[in-house]
């Protein structure tokens, strides 16, 4: 094959969103305000690479409140959490900085209105993934979790005239939206949240794999297994028409015969994904002959979110307090 003719399609958006560089932002500053070790509930962000290096600076991740030394400093993941964390978390007199996505914190707060009117709350999302657990902890006893369209059948409500749908933030856009309706044609009064639950980012680097999937003999998804939006990215891809997809948390991983045949190969990048590691993806589809490499940009994202009111006191100068 000619080297010339084998080219890369490279999404934009892709990698990092705004939650997550706030997320990794908040630990690198906690740890040069307080020094290691700095706890983590859960990892901070979902990507392997993001949490092994904050590891080697001095974080320690744990799973739950009571491995974090009394009145020792913990963090929360951008996940979100339950109510009842904040509260083990005060009876152990932890400092705590939350680094909860403010989109995640919107969904939160959409389930404390609608639990307080009286509503049985719809939450499409996958069981047993962080952000799920902690957004259904908000009122637990008015909430279920349908995570595929076929669990539609099974869910039952009080009053089927105050039924509401919300999301977790990183689900295919898509597969929401056939969820919505068959909820819809089971519930017609169903409400939905008052805005978009699924994140901007996660919406937008779909959309860039929509765009380039019909033209990729196969795509390489940079992110983690257990980082939700970088598995849907993979699932977009096949479905959007691309001939093969596959998802790796480093260069090293993608297998030379994965490209046999293969001319044009698009490359993206979930939310929670260094550039670097996207760096080091192309630079191994370059040494193969993939030297070619054109942008596919759908949408240009400039959302910054502040650092955790928390964060931001502790880091003011004292003569501003």
């Amino acid at each position: 094959m000619d080297i010339g003719e084998k080219k890369v399609l490279l999404a934009n958006p892709r990698g990092y969103c705004a939650g997550v560089e706030r997320a990794v932002q908040t630990v690198e500053k906690a740890l040069e305000l307080y020094g290691p070790p700095i706890y983590v509930r859960k990892e901070i962000v979902h990507n392997r690479h993001v949490v092994q290096a904050l590891t080697a600076k001095g974080v320690r991740f744990v799973e739950e409140n009571d491995e974090v030394p009394e009145g020792a400093t913990v963090i929360f993941s951008a996940h979100g959490v339950a109510p009842d964390v904040h509260t083990s978390a005060a009876a152990r007199s932890l400092r705590v900085i939350d680094a909860t996505c403010p989109l995640v914190t919107k969904v939160h707060n959409e389930v404390r209105r609608f639990a307080a009117e009286g509503y049985d709350i719809l939450l499409i999302g996958h069981q047993g993934h962080e952000e799920v657990l902690g957004t259904a902890g908000e009122a637990p006893a008015q909430i279920q979790v349908v995570d595929t369209p076929e669990d539609v059948d099974s869910v039952t409500v009080r009053d089927p005239q105050r039924v509401v749908w919300l999301s977790q933030t990183t689900l295919s856009v898509d597969e929401t939206q056939q969820t919505v309706r068959r909820l819809r044609a089971r519930f017609p009064a169903l409400q939905s949240p008052p805005s978009d639950d699924i994140c901007y980012a996660t919406q937008n680097r779909q959309e860039a794999v929509k765009a380039m999937a019909p033209a990729c003999d196969v795509i390489i998804v940079v992110g983690s297994t257990n980082s939700s939006n970088s598995q849907r990215l993979r699932e977009v891809a096949l479905e959007a028409g691309a001939n093969a997809a596959y998802l790796v948390d480093f260069a090293h991983e993608i297998a030379e015969e994965w490209l046999d045949g293969a001319r044009t190969v698009g490359l993206t990048a979930g939310a929670s994904v260094p550039n670097e590691l996207v760096e080091d993806a192309l630079e191994w589809l370059r040494e193969r002959g993939f030297t070619t490499v054109e942008h596919v940009t759908t949408a240009v994202e400039n959302i910054v979110f502040a650092l955790p009111q928390e964060l931001r006191a502790a880091l003011r100068p004292a003569s501003e307090r």
